[in-house]
């Protein structure tokens, strides 16, 4: 049994859009990616009042460890006054939620939002890395 778990974590793409921080989240998310990638995602959400949207269409499976970084994200953004939405159009992403007693603790969208809080997302300004985003690919 000395099998080696040294997948990658998974791509985080984030950018800044009219104050809003969207991260595009690829692969898989479970115990293998999950610590990594809520370092990560506590940096996106460690400001003051932090507005967060995380696409999870690219992501082909997530298991109870990246369920609990969703989990710590929300709490995280909701402890600083922010915002958290999760898009996806994956009906089994939404099952897993209902079957874990999380159905309705998220806010979740089909597509990503049109427009942030003052008025239409239009410009795009790359979120700075830092070394928790080491690898996160501006779009």
């Amino acid at each position: 049994m000395s099998e080696k778990h040294t997948r990658r974590v998974p791509p985080l793409v984030a950018r800044k859009v009219d104050g809003t921080t969207i991260v595009t989240l690829h692969g898989e998310i479970d115990l293998v990616t999950a610590i990594p990638l809520a370092s990560r995602l506590d940096a996106l959400s460690s400001g003051p009042h932090p507005d967060l949207v995380l696409d999870l269409r690219p992501v082909s499976f997530i298991d109870c460890a990246g369920l609990g970084v969703l989990c710590r994200t929300r709490n995280r953004v909701g402890a600083r006054h922010g915002r958290l939405r999760l898009v996806t159009e994956s009906g089994g992403f939404l099952r897993v939620l209902r079957a874990a007693g999380l159905g309705g603790v998220f806010e979740v969208h089909p597509r990503l939002p049109s427009s942030g809080p003052n008025g239409p997302i239009s410009g795009r300004e790359p979120v700075p890395s830092g070394p928790a985003l080491s690898s996160a690919r501006p779009m």
